[in-house]
């Protein structure tokens, strides 16, 4: 018997982001999942082996990788629209649930409970907090990229969210934005080339 999950998972390279904006650099969520899944991996070795608290890296990784996959079959929402109001963003919390109990069941039942925790987001609740800055950190850098295009579009978005970034209370978030993304400013003559390419 064939099934279908990974032909889905596959498609979230066709649904775009900021649909609502002009963009320089089309960004799908599949791209975008990816960013996030490499920025909460890094954000948990940091609480992990900065801060000393425990984290699993990994667990953090998968769960941003599936962080929007209900969106192959809903599309990405606007987030204007998203938090419009809280009955909107209710409703859409049930969409979203609705679709990945429906990806859950494109697998074979003696995996499904594996990926349960990831489509399903209960690992995303256990670590909520570092996928949700991910996602976040993910945008800023993206409006980054766009100003540094010439694109005038995302410089309101850049600027709100830089704010709720430095606003956020958590240490891991203070340590990328400090660490990592001033090198998102750079050129590649900038950054240097690896010696050993």
């Amino acid at each position: 018997m064939s099934y279908n999950f990974f032909a889905y998972i596959s498609r979230m390279r066709y649904i775009g982001r900021w649909s609502l904006m002009r963009n320089a650099l089309p960004e799908n969520i599949q791209e975008h999942s990816h960013m996030v899944a490499v920025i909460a991996h890094a954000l948990g070795i940091i609480r992990r082996d900065v801060y000393g608290i425990e984290c699993n890296p990994e667990e953090c990784a998968a769960a941003a990788l599936y962080h929007d996959c209900s969106e192959i079959l809903t599309g990405d929402l606007p987030t204007p629209i998203k938090y419009h109001s809280v009955e909107i963003k209710d409703a859409y919390k049930q969409v979203e649930k609705l679709a990945c109990s429906r990806l859950l069941e494109t697998l074979p039942g003696e995996i499904r409970s594996s990926f349960a925790p990831f489509v399903g987001g209960e690992t995303e609740d256990r670590y909520h907090d570092l996928v949700k800055a991910a996602d976040k950190l993910s945008a800023y850098l993206k409006c980054i990229e766009e100003r540094r295009t010439g694109n005038d579009e995302f410089l309101s978005a850049e600027k709100q969210t830089r704010k709720i970034l430095e606003d956020s209370p958590l240490p891991e978030v203070k340590y990328f934005l400090e660490h990592f993304v001033p090198a998102f400013e750079l050129t590649l003559d900038e950054l240097g080339t690896i010696d050993t390419l």
